[in-house]
């Protein structure tokens, strides 16, 4: 009879622990507008039911999509444009990014040489101000340079603020960061493992990487890109060539989004009060969108929609003649790739660069269910023989986006990126061009047809791994 009591009590207890898990999920997931796709749904429902005690912590520390955070001011309203590949723009506001800004000097950097050259260079011509934003910064010879070049302008009065990624930090512990403060640096992690003040949301990495120098001054530059500040991402490491990846520089008004947009993840990072409302910055008219405008696309948890998945989604339904996409990682949303499934199908060039083989094997593993797909439907798919890092994404003449979001569903719908989209028909092709080179250097992939079993497990590995 004890052993029954006891049982019925233990029954008792698991049965409101269920209850109480599945409640906060619901409730959560309702009060914090988590959009989530109905296969995640349902896996977090299982995981929930069949193993509560597990399941609720872990969705407390991880299950969150989207985080509160103050809105500056009304989003623009789109200009009433005629002309071909506006589109583009109007989406972009549309989605509450900013307007259309003017840039100068674009430098698309053809390799880490080049990308080193340029960011060192950036940092010894500031005169008033450093701002970086990184997900990894090496401890090794390139990141040691990197702190160097900050505390020699630290010494000359140029105010220097430095931002990591909370689980980035940990990949690469940075170099010497004690000496940086020292010099009168300022440092932050962002949302750093179980000491974050974003509750719920320790899932939620900040992917974004910029230097903005001299915001605010005439003289202002950005540095953008996919590469972390680590060696592997410039001129390699003792016996392992460098990463081929993506970068680029620029000056001109556009610099002040992207000084605004660090501004607002220092605040957050540091606990700080949100800062005001920048004055708007004069847009493009309409003449002047056919010259050298740009925006800055943020998407992110800080979004109240998924930013890019959507503009990618809108601009592969949109496209006419091409569409390129690199990326390291290719495991895409099921919209995004039936987008481009059907943009191949109605005779659009589609062509994807991959690495042959990525730095994480899982993402290798599972990505073969869509570019069999995409195959099918008369995609080329080009695998490079090193470590591509680059994402870009072009679509016809009419819009490149270069930045820090990978095609995969932790870049679109988890993490903090950031993308430039140009509409300058002639630096569309510039990038283009970069694409071009390295497809060149690339191998076609062939689809070959799985059997069940390697179906199930690809599928399996998405469900669980890709979807929570």
């Amino acid at each position: 009879m004890p052993q029954n009591i006891t049982l019925a009590h233990w029954l008792t207890l698991h049965g409101l622990v269920m209850t109480t898990a599945i409640l906060i999920y619901v409730i959560s997931s309702h009060a914090m507008h988590q959009r989530r796709q109905p296969t995640a749904a349902i896996a977090w429902i299982l995981f929930i039911l069949l193993l509560p005690y597990l399941a609720l912590p872990f969705f407390l520390l991880f299950g969150s999509r989207k985080v509160p955070r103050p809105r500056y001011g009304q989003a623009p309203t789109p200009p009433a444009l005629d002309k071909e590949g506006h589109w583009a723009i109007d989406t972009i506001m549309a989605l509450g990014q900013p307007a259309p800004a003017a840039y100068d000097d674009l430098q698309v950097h053809e390799d880490g040489h080049q990308a080193r050259a340029a960011l060192l260079r950036i940092i010894d011509q500031a005169q008033a101000s450093i701002d970086i934003c990184t997900f990894i910064l090496g401890c090794d010879a390139f990141g040691e340079e990197v702190i160097d070049r900050l505390c020699d302008k630290l010494q000359t009065g140029v105010r220097v603020r430095l931002m990591l990624d909370g689980v980035g930090s940990l990949m690469d512990r940075p170099p010497h960061l004690k000496r940086l403060r020292q010099a009168g640096g300022a440092f932050a992690l962002f949302a750093p493992p179980l000491r974050s003040g974003i509750r719920g949301h320790t899932n939620l990495r900040d992917h974004r990487k910029l230097l903005v120098a001299d915001a605010g001054q005439p003289s202002a530059r950005l540095w953008c890109g996919g590469r972390n500040l680590a060696a592997n991402y410039f001129e390699g490491t003792p016996g392992q060539p460098p990463w081929r990846d993506l970068s680029f520089d620029l000056g001109g008004l556009l610099v002040q989004q992207a000084s605004d947009l660090f501004n607002k993840d220092w605040a957050f990072a540091k606990g700080l009060p949100a800062p005001k409302q920048e004055a708007a910055l004069p847009s493009c008219n309409t003449l002047a969108y056919q010259g050298h405008c740009a925006q800055l696309v943020a998407s992110g948890p800080d979004q109240a929609d998924d930013t890019l998945l959507a503009l990618l989604v809108t601009a592969a339904y949109r496209a006419h003649h091409r569409i390129l996409l690199a990326s390291p990682y290719f495991v895409p949303d099921p919209s995004l790739l039936m987008a481009l499934c059907l943009a191949a199908r109605r005779g659009v060039e589609v062509d994807l660069l991959l690495p042959a083989r990525s730095n994480h094997r899982l993402s290798d593993l599972v990505r073969g269910r869509a570019l069999r797909s995409l195959t099918d439907a008369g995609a080329r798919i080009w695998l490079a023989p090193t470590m591509m890092h680059g994402k870009l994404a072009i679509f016809d003449a009419t819009l490149a986006l270069a930045g820090s979001a990978n095609l995969d569903n932790r870049s679109l719908q988890l993490n903090y990126e950031l993308m430039l989209a140009f509409h300058n028909a002639r630096d569309v092709q510039r990038f283009a061009e970069w694409f071009e080179a390295e497809r060149q250097a690339s191998k076609r992939h062939v689809a070959k047809q799985v059997g069940m079993t390697r179906d199930l497990f690809e599928g399996l590995l998405l469900w669980l791994g890709f979807q929570l």
